[in-house]
């Protein structure tokens, strides 16, 4: 029989950009905060049910994220896009191939799981005991993923030119990397409960939206809650900046948990 998913909750791992906060060699007020929110792992999420764990990247601080939650089994993986700080990781997915005698489902744009191809090749070029074991699966931005009684939605997105993807997973949609939502994805997520995209600082990205774009995609969305995430140290620090955000909306920081 097949178990409920039950409760939900996305716990995100990592809040920080590419180079994490602090960043290597930088003394800026951030960079030597003491405060554990400005302390800013690379970007993943932790989708949690009854029923099972499903990761959202598996970037550099893959390890230290699973550490740190405490997290004793994971059922699959899901890849936004291919850079670094989200993939690169996926080596340690070992001990849970060790402990379940199988592989990691990964799911992944065709693209993506074509670069994960080429950066794991000693993983899927000849089998050897004690090396990662990798499934990938291709989905699509209209791909709807069924784990159990939950479904995951693909929502299609853009960092840059470069097509990504985000997650809505019941009440909450998960996006990180954006600059823009093209209008037929947006549609899949209008009215969301609980929203969490980027915000990478003040002044205008190429491939991210900055804080202003971030406030104006919040107010087209409207959902009830929430939460910014992939956080530059050029943003400040997090006692400067929370008041610079309405109720409804929030800096998030590395281990929070958005419970539904």
């Amino acid at each position: 029989m097949e178990k409920s998913a039950g409760r939900l909750s996305l716990t995100l791992l990592g809040t920080g950009t590419s180079q994490g906060v602090p960043v290597i060699g930088c003394d800026c007020l951030v960079c030597q905060s003491t405060d554990p929110r400005d302390k800013r792992l690379r970007a993943a999420a932790l989708l949690e049910t009854d029923a099972f764990n499903i990761l959202i990247d598996a970037g550099p601080d893959f390890r230290q994220q699973m550490l740190r939650a405490n997290v004793k089994h994971l059922e699959a993986i899901l890849l936004t896009h291919e850079h670094n700080d989200h993939v690169i990781g996926m080596d340690d997915v070992r001990p849970f191939n060790y402990k379940t005698d199988r592989a990691m489902s990964v799911f992944a744009l065709p693209r993506v799981a074509g670069e994960v191809r080429k950066r794991f090749e000693y993983v899927f070029s000849e089998y050897i005991p004690g090396l990662p074991r990798i499934e990938l699966h291709h989905i699509e931005k209209d791909s709807v993923l069924k784990f159990d009684d939950l479904d995951i939605e693909a929502v299609g997105v853009l960092h840059g030119k470069l097509e990504i993807l985000g997650f809505r997973m019941g009440d909450i949609c998960y996006l990180t990397d954006v600059k823009t939502v093209p209008p037929r994805e947006l549609e899949k997520i209008k009215g969301i409960k609980y929203l969490v995209v980027n915000a990478l600082h003040h002044v205008s990205h190429p491939t991210h939206m900055n804080l202003e774009e971030a406030l104006e995609f919040v107010e087209t969305v409207q959902p009830e809650k929430a939460w910014f995430t992939h956080i530059s140290h050029h943003m400040g620090r997090m006692n400067d900046i929370a008041q610079l955000l309405p109720p409804n909306i929030a800096f998030a920081y590395d281990g929070l948990t958005i419970h539904t």
